[in-house]
């Protein structure tokens, strides 16, 4: 007979998933993201030049640290996301089976999507101190061959992971009130139109870049502030 070992939650051992989860999305987005992203873009130059501009400044060091800590904090940020999948199993096997399925890719992907996106800054900048005539182009190039292809992997299972998650929770099929189907990565949107009202400044454009982490930052801070009563 088939029993599922997540009908009760394991509150306690899920909020300890949902603390370290904060604590790897903080890690990713100012270590792995913002590290990367710190920068303004020259505005008298246009289309991708315009947007590679605002890298020219980071040393080969900053994108190291970036890589190593973005690595590891967005691997263990997506472990942390099996809490949210204990909740889902909860009450429901489909919808739980399917995020399994998103997230098992997210965490396949999802260092390796950060670590090609500092390897494409790597480049460019490269390039720009050989030839700054190739550069846009041969990094286009670079992006198309390696970092496109594992982005695209990426986003397929990025969205099936936080559609199941939207629809378990909007649906009631979690001991979570409905309206916390905001709790999700997608979140972090908002944060790349908040910062593009900001304008061309530092801190903008490094927020923006971790919009990844800062939606997982938001999703498991909510999910841990309005953990059902029962819990307590």
């Amino acid at each position: 007979m088939y029993v599922n070992e997540y009908r009760n939650p394991d509150w306690d051992r899920i909020s300890h998933l949902f603390k370290i989860g904060i604590f790897a999305s903080l890690l990713a987005l100012v270590g792995g993201d913002m590290l990367l992203g710190w920068g303004t873009a020259d505005m008298s130059l246009s289309g991708m030049e315009q947007y590679f501009s605002r890298y020219l400044t980071v040393s080969d060091i900053r994108i190291l640290w970036s890589g190593l800590l973005g690595m590891t904090g967005i691997t263990l940020e997506t472990m942390c996301f099996f809490g949210v999948y204990r909740i889902i199993a909860s009450v429901s096997d489909s919808y739980a089976h399917v995020y399994r399925a998103g997230l098992i890719g997210m965490l396949a992907f999802g260092s390796f999507c950060h670590v090609m996106c500092c390897a494409t800054i790597y480049y460019h900048n490269a390039l720009y101190r050989i030839d700054p005539g190739i550069t846009i182009e041969e990094t286009m190039k670079f992006a198309k061959y390696f970092l496109i292809p594992v982005s695209g992997i990426f986003f397929v299972f990025f969205l099936v992971m936080n559609i199941a998650q939207i629809m378990a929770f909007a649906k009631g099929k979690t001991p979570y009130p409905k309206w916390c189907f905001i709790f999700t990565m997608l979140i972090g949107f908002a944060d790349i139109a908040a910062m593009r009202l900001v304008g061309n400044r530092s801190w903008a454009y490094a927020l923006s870049t971790g919009w990844l982490s800062f939606g997982s930052l938001v999703t498991f801070t909510g999910l841990l502030i309005n953990m059902p009563k029962e819990r307590k």
